[in-house]
């Protein structure tokens, strides 16, 4: 083994003589520069700057964090990721292991299957998960690796040189991630958190010009919780298409939602603007790790086709070959047979959570939160710094929350909002209760003493 730590050594064993017409002399067969190394030829090897420039700040906050180590006997709790299987306390649907494995044990899906999908699996997704559209067929849906390759999908096809792309703010981090990485200028419009998070329309209809490619739309709502009313939805569709902007709609965590509105699909008004729908079974079906995702067209006036939209996602499936082709066998068992009441537990199990940090917020000096999340399994938490002179900023109360209670939470930084915190409420009750019994010791240990 070849020691990095000693570079002559690593020459002299990776030296190949075909390379060189004779003993190393300090001239490079290829006229290439020289390092310090006895005169090899240094590589020419440069990373893609997109690519290096790429962040992911979810990824990056939790890959960076330092264990934990247990003391007194509290162990870590984390209220950071958004893994509905963290716990272990929410399982897949009945069968859908066994699906899984029969799948598997027939060995009539080992190969590569159409790029766009399996036929009965796109077909599925049309009939049982988005019916909003009659007319929809299974060309116009594409099986994609998870939501987030379905995301990347619609922002690349759409992505030509010069072009900028309108982003919630708060928002999914990998919108930005992804719309850097090919080039688009991010345009962010704000959330109002008096609003119940609705969109700021006035600012976002300020952001558009003649190079704006897409706005991407999140319901129910990533980081908030929100879930937006058929009427705001109607006034985002109706000035995109005054403004003839597509949207693009995540909607991963469609039909989550316990609260007191119903979720209405942003497809209700495709016959307005031209929508690609990206959803997938991570979420509602407990199995992230499955990575099955979808993009749906609904494009009834032929916007995105005539545009060459349709041709361009055509192409980039076809690039990357596919999803799991086991995974993609098993959606059609998932959508057929998962019953009602699976669905209506992990419901509960959501409403609960949300109900239980709602009320914890508002007993805490220090923090609040607007409004109780409806959807998802996220809520925002802003921080009054005028009650923490101790902490600086929602990154720094993240890390000593972390140090001291070991409880993990997401700065709103990441999600482009400053001193708010992201919650994950899909915890189990006992998690939650004991994560929150710390965060509050936590605050009373750090806030500012009234005079």
């Amino acid at each position: 083994m070849v020691s990095c730590a000693n570079p002559d050594s690593m020459v002299e064993e990776t030296h190949n003589p075909l390379l060189d017409n004779g003993p190393m002399n300090g001239n490079s067969r290829h006229g290439e520069a020289k390092d310090e190394w006895n005169g090899v030829a240094e590589w020419k090897i440069r990373a893609n700057p997109a690519a290096v420039n790429s962040k992911n700040p979810i990824r990056d906050v939790m890959e960076s964090l330092p264990p934990v180590v247990a003391r007194n006997g509290k162990l870590e709790i984390s209220l950071a990721q958004g893994d509905p299987c963290a716990f272990g306390h929410l399982l897949p649907p009945d069968g859908a292991i066994e699906a899984l494995l029969n799948t598997a044990e027939s060995s009539m899906f080992n190969g590569y299957a159409h790029s766009a999908g399996l036929l009965e699996s796109r077909r599925l997704v049309i009939a049982k998960y988005h019916s909003i559209n009659s007319k929809l067929a299974a060309d116009d849906v594409y099986i994609t690796v998870g939501c987030s390759q379905a995301i990347q999908l619609c922002i690349e096809a759409l992505a030509c040189p010069g072009s900028n792309i309108l982003l919630p703010r708060p928002g999914f981090p990998i919108y930005e991630t992804f719309s850097s990485y090919y080039g688009l200028q991010c345009r962010h419009y704000d959330l109002l958190p008096d609003h119940d998070w609705e969109i700021d329309l006035e600012q976002l209809e300020s952001l558009v010009d003649c190079n704006t490619v897409a706005m991407i739309i999140c319901n129910p709502g990533n980081p908030c919780g929100a879930v937006y009313s058929h009427e705001h939805l109607s006034q985002i569709a109706g000035l995109a298409e005054r403004l003839t902007v597509p949207i693009i709609a995540d909607e991963i965590y469609a039909h989550m939602v316990f609260g007191t509105r119903k979720f209405v699909p942003m497809a209700t008004f495709s016959w307005k603007v031209p929508i690609l729908v990206a959803g997938g079974i991570s979420k509602r079906w407990l199995v992230p790790g499955w990575r099955l995702g979808w993009i749906i067209l609904h494009d009834p006036r032929g916007i995105l086709k005539r545009g060459r939209v349709v041709e361009a996602l055509t192409r980039l499936v076809q690039m990357t070959i596919g999803t799991c082709t086991l995974v993609q066998a098993v959606v059609p068992d998932l959508l057929l047979h998962t019953s009602s009441d699976f669905h209506q537990k992990t419901l509960l199990t959501l409403k609960l959570g949300a109900e239980l940090c709602f009320e914890r917020v508002k007993r805490i000096r220090g923090l609040s939160c607007p409004s109780a999340p409806e959807g998802a399994m996220y809520m925002m938490v802003k921080i009054d710094f005028l009650d923490f002179v101790e902490l600086k900023n929602d990154l720094e109360f993240a890390a000593v929350l972390r140090c001291e209670e070991l409880v993990t939470v997401l700065p709103g930084t990441a999600f482009g909002l400053k001193n708010w915190i992201r919650i994950v409420f899909v915890a189990p009750l006992s998690h939650l209760k004991e994560a929150w019994d710390r965060i509050e010791i936590f605050c009373q240990r750090h806030v500012r003493r009234k005079p």
